[in-house]
């Protein structure tokens, strides 16, 4: 969602490298005024139209509308940064119906801080393998900090998951890989880090000047909070499950009725939103997560349809049979996967992703965060992996 690194725990999230930064043109175009934007409209539960499969393949797990981004006059590194601030205003105001002073007011008060483009423009760490990458996550301490974090909160946790469908030490597990049980929340202000990547970062300023206009928004939602207080990552996700504005926006839940929907510290609020986020991305209740799988002698690797980078679970298992993948006798079975190749401690393993694997991975695209969410969220069950 979410999500971001942060310097005491390793984590997942890779996002592109800046090359080098743009020239800045002298001339600066009018003031565009935008008319609101359509996805706003949509009713969060809607799904995205699901393109067409290929033949033999199951259809594309249903996702909500794509979260807009910033527009170009807000954006192009070719127009003067005072211009494009004056411009994210009228965007942010016409857009939310946030009044432009208060936007201007807030802007004023926002810092540039060049700590947070170097995090974002250092070369990407090389990838951590398999069998480094697991001990980070499910580890001793990872493990019994999870149980008691869940004989905590059991009460609330079970609710949660009998209403939605998502267990609870999977909810749990999402805060122990994001935040350590909420001890790493971040420390920069959420202000200043996505004022400083949409003017300052312009590979990814369309995404972080959407999320700072949708940080006005969730304020207008959430007077409660203070904007000028909020703190979080270096890529300002917040709280103990690490919502990024929009998420937080659209898809937080109340979680105990008290007519505010709190992520940062409030655990009834911040329970619901990650069950609630789970379901609104496909969560099937009951279903399966993935299975330890075989691989036949002599079969060529599995490539996925479409984008090779896809976690799609859009391959009948009979399909992936004739391919020469199959799960291990004992693990569970569902409709369709997707083939994950894996280097842990024994060497290359071999892993179905289910339907369910695939929603993890709306959080975290990296297949190895889902994994690891999973085997800690077993070990806190008391299961294996």
């Amino acid at each position: 969602m979410n999500r971001h690194p942060r310097p005491t725990t390793p984590r997942p999230r890779l996002l592109p490298v800046l090359a080098a930064p743009l020239l800045l043109a002298a001339c600066a175009p009018p003031i565009v005024h935008y008319p609101a934007a359509a996805a706003d409209a949509v009713p969060v539960e809607a799904a995205a139209a699901a393109p067409a499969q290929a033949p033999g393949l199951l259809a594309p797990v249903p996702q909500p509308p794509e979260r807009p981004v910033a527009p170009p006059p807000v954006t192009d590194p070719a127009i003067e940064r005072a211009q494009r601030i004056t411009n994210f205003v009228d965007y942010t105001a016409t857009t939310y119906g946030v009044d432009p002073a208060h936007v201007r007011s807030v802007l004023a008060g926002a810092e540039h801080k060049q700590s947070i483009i170097d995090a974002m423009s250092r070369p990407a760490e090389a990838v951590r393998p398999w069998r480094d990458y697991r001990p980070i996550f499910i580890n001793d301490a990872r493990i019994s900090g999870g149980k008691a974090f869940y004989a905590e909160n059991r009460a609330a946790l079970d609710r949660v998951a009998a209403e939605t469908g998502v267990p609870a030490e999977y909810i749990v597990a999402i805060i122990g890989v994001e935040t350590s049980y909420g001890r790493i929340t971040g420390n920069h202000r959420v202000l200043d880090a996505l004022y400083t990547l949409a003017f300052g970062f312009p590979r990814r300023a369309p995404f972080f000047a959407g999320e700072l206009a949708q940080l006005f928004a969730l304020e207008k939602q959430e007077p409660q909070l203070d904007l000028a207080a909020l703190k979080g990552s270096y890529a300002g996700a917040m709280g103990m499950g690490q919502f990024m504005p929009s998420s937080y926006r659209l898809w937080a839940k109340d979680g105990d009725g008290d007519g505010r929907r709190d992520l940062l510290t409030h655990k009834p609020d911040v329970f619901a939103s990650i069950a609630n986020y789970f379901v609104v991305h496909g969560w099937q209740r009951g279903g399966p997560v993935v299975a330890r799988a075989d691989k036949a002698d002599g079969v060529a690797d599995f490539v996925p349809s479409g984008d090779p980078k896809s976690l799609e679970p859009d391959h009948p298992l009979p399909r992936l049979a004739e391919l020469g993948f199959t799960p291990r006798a004992g693990q569970p079975v569902g409709e369709g996967a997707t083939v994950i190749a894996l280097d842990g401690d024994a060497g290359r393993e071999y892993w179905l992703g289910y339907r369910n694997f695939y929603v993890i991975s709306r959080y975290n695209r990296s297949p190895m965060y889902s994994l690891a969410v999973h085997q800690l969220a077993q070990a806190i069950a008391g299961r294996g992996p």
